[in-house]
C-alpha cells in the first residue's frame, strides 16, 4: 500500500513533457513525478523510490529528494515563517512543514529550531509536525535489556541531566553526573539502557554498562599508547577534569580500564604515566 508522508518504491506507468506518473494503487491513484525529480534514462515500467506528499496546492506529488524525517519520526527543524494556521519549518523539500498553533508546547518563533513529531492528519491527508513530543511517547510498555545499544535524541536538559527519545518510543535519562561530553537539544547518538525502573522510566548511559565499556575504553587506550610511542603521561592519580579533557571518559572509567590492562600484562604502571609493554 502507497503511503503519504513515507518512502515508496512505485511502478512508471506514463512518460509525458513535464514529469512522469506512478502507480499510487487503487486508494491513491496516479501520482506526478515533475521532470525535476526523474532520474537519467528513467522509462516506464521501472520503479522508483520515492516521498509522497501534498504540495502548495494539496496534490499529491512525488519527489526523488529527502526530508529530514518522514511520518511517525522525530526530527530537529527550523521555524523559517510564522502564519495564521501556525509555524513553518524547513525539512528539506519545497513545501514547508506545517505546525498548528495546537499542536505547539510554546509560541514557534522564526530562525528557532525545535524538536518536532511528524504526523499525518487523516481527515486532509496533509503531512504536519507537532512538538507536544510527550504525547507521542511511552504509549507501550518499555521491553528494554539492561546493557542494549538504543538510538538517542536529546530534546531537554535539566538540573538533573538530559532528557532523551530512546528509538522513537520512548524517553530516557541520561543523568548529568555521567555524561562526559558537551549534549545539545537535537543531537543524535547511540547509547545504551543503564536501567528500566519499576515505574517504568528508563536510565541511560552512553557507555556501555559493565565490562564491555571496559573493553572499548581499553581499546581506545591502547591504540593511543601506540601513536604516542607506548608511553602516555596519566595515572590514577592524575585530575579527574584532566582526563576527562584528553581522554573525554570519567576517571573512574580511566582506571578500570587501566587495571584491565595491567591484569592482561599489556601494560606497566610507571610513576609518571603507563607504558606499553606489547
Amino acid at each position: 500500500m502507497t503511503e503519504i508522508g513515507k518512502y515508496n518504491v512505485l511502478r512508471v506507468v506514463k512518460d509525458l513533457d513535464f514529469g512522469l506518473y506512478l502507480d499510487g494503487g487503487e486508494d491513491l491513484g496516479e501520482i506526478l513525478l515533475p521532470r525535476r525529480y526523474v532520474p537519467v534514462n528513467c522509462s516506464v515500467d521501472d520503479e522508483l523510490e520515492v516521498f509522497i506528499y501534498l504540495d502548495s496546492e494539496d496534490r499529491l506529488i512525488a519527489t526523488t529528494e529527502m526530508p529530514e524525517a518522514t511520518v511517525g519520526e522525530f526530527a530537529f527543524l527550523e521555524a523559517v515563517s510564522v502564519g495564521k494556521v501556525g509555524a513553518f519549518l524547513d525539512w528539506g523539500l519545497p513545501k514547508d512543514l506545517l505546525v498548528p498553533f495546537r499542536e505547539q508546547k510554546m509560541d514557534m518563533e522564526k530562525g528557532k529550531k525545535y524538536v518536532v513529531y511528524i504526523y499525518l492528519d487523516d481527515e486532509s491527508r496533509r503531512i504536519a509536525a507537532s512538538s507536544k513530543i510527550e504525547k507521542f511517547l511511552d504509549n507501550l510498555p518499555p521491553e528494554y535489556a539492561e546493557g542494549q545499544e538504543v538510538d538517542l535524541m536529546i530534546f531537554h536538559q535539566s538540573e538533573l541531566g538530559y532528557k532523551a527519545i530512546v528509538n522513537g518510543t520512548h524517553t530516557g535519562m541520561l543523568y548529568d553526573n555521567e555524561v562526559f561530553r558537551n549534549l545539545k537539544r537535537g543531537d543524535k547518538m547511540k547509547g545504551f539502557i543503564k536501567k528500566v525502573r519499576e515505574d517504568d522510566k528508563i536510565d541511560l548511559v552512553l557507555e556501555k554498562p559493565g565490562y564491555g565499556k571496559v573493553d572499548g575504553i581499553a581499546q581506545s587506550l591502547l591504540s593511543r599508547l601506540e601513536k604516542a610511542n607506548g608511553f602516555m603521561d596519566m595515572t590514577d592519580k592524575s585530575p579527574a577534569d584532566e582526563i576527562n579533557r584528553r581522554l573525554g571518559i570519567s576517571k573512574k572509567n580511566f582506571k578500570k580500564a587501566v587495571g584491565a590492562l595491567y591484569k592482561q600484562k599489556m601494560i606497566a604502571i610507571e610513576e609518571d604515566g603507563i607504558r606499553l609493554l606489547i
